[in-house]
């Protein structure tokens, strides 16, 4: 529970009890963010993209019997899907927009509210257009005030003018949140990551193993919606987290997943074997 929740333990130090876990499970579902996690932070969000590495493990684990994986992304479905090639399922807009099965559904709350995010991001646009590399990106069903590439001196003032036109004229369908150095806002009703991750998670058969990978505020409820019994790792920061693992940076994801689509899924296929020899016993 929020207020409980302790460091993640470095994932290196914790290897044997993922092995435990992957050891009973029947399949595995690996949900990853992307900026940050599969794609290194830059200071224009346009520029980012996947490591090469990254990008070939999420192929491989695609590829792999037993294995789904899915992007969930605060950036929206059109562009993270433009970004990295070969996953199952895509999620964007923090779970708002979610692709698979060939369907595409958007959360009809947010479709409703979405005149108003387009209506504030174009206040903003204006509000902000003397600060310095202040960006409004909108995202249709969210959207979000990039300031990393703001002067130091400018970025309360950024805060501030956000802060205030969301109030003014987001009424009260819409909220405002925070990530890193970014300031986020859409519609105002329980919905995040954590929800998509548990309605992917409800197509696959029981007894599946559920990964989640991400490096923000905004995937603390996808760490919940995956711990304890699943593997929630965090990436970067050792603050207090719902996940109970972490690794520095995106190569070590990279290095997560090359060693989930050979060992972890050896592992997952030995006891689905096993579980074969019992029944059939």
């Amino acid at each position: 529970m929020p207020g409980t929740e302790s460091p993640p333990e470095p994932l290196e130090e914790r290897l044997p009890a993922v092995r435990a876990t992957l050891e009973s499970a029947a399949g595995l579902l690996v949900c990853l963010d992307f900026d940050g996690t599969l794609a290194p932070i830059v200071e224009e969000p346009d520029a980012a993209a996947p490591t090469d590495r990254n990008r070939e493990a999420v192929a491989a684990l695609t590829r792999t019997p037993g294995v789904t994986t899915a992007v969930v992304s605060g950036r929206a479905l059109t562009d993270v899907r433009e970004r990295i090639d070969g996953p199952t399922i895509y999620a964007g807009n923090h779970g708002l927009e979610l692709a698979r099965n060939g369907a595409i559904a958007v959360h009809p709350v947010a479709r409703k509210r979405a005149v108003r995010v387009e209506r504030l991001c174009s206040i903003l646009e204006t509000a902000l257009a003397s600060v310095p590399n202040a960006r409004v990106e909108n995202k249709r069903l969210t959207g979000t005030v990039h300031f990393r590439a703001v002067p130091p001196a400018a970025e309360p003032i950024v805060r501030r003018i956000t802060r205030t036109v969301v109030d003014r004229f987001g009424g009260d369908g819409l909220e405002l949140s925070t990530g890193k150095r970014i300031l986020e806002f859409g519609p105002d009703f329980p919905w995040g990551k954590g929800n998509a991750v548990e309605l992917i998670a409800a197509d696959e058969p029981s007894e599946t193993a559920v990964v989640y990978i991400g490096d923000d505020v905004t995937d603390e409820s996808a760490f919940r919606a995956v711990e304890p019994d699943g593997i929630g790792i965090r990436v970067g920061s050792d603050d207090p987290s719902a996940a109970s693992y972490r690794v520095d940076s995106p190569a070590d994801v990279a290095s997560f997943l090359s060693w989930l689509e050979t060992t972890g899924a050896e592992l997952i296929d030995r006891s689905d074997r096993q579980a074969v020899t019992l029944e059939d016993a």
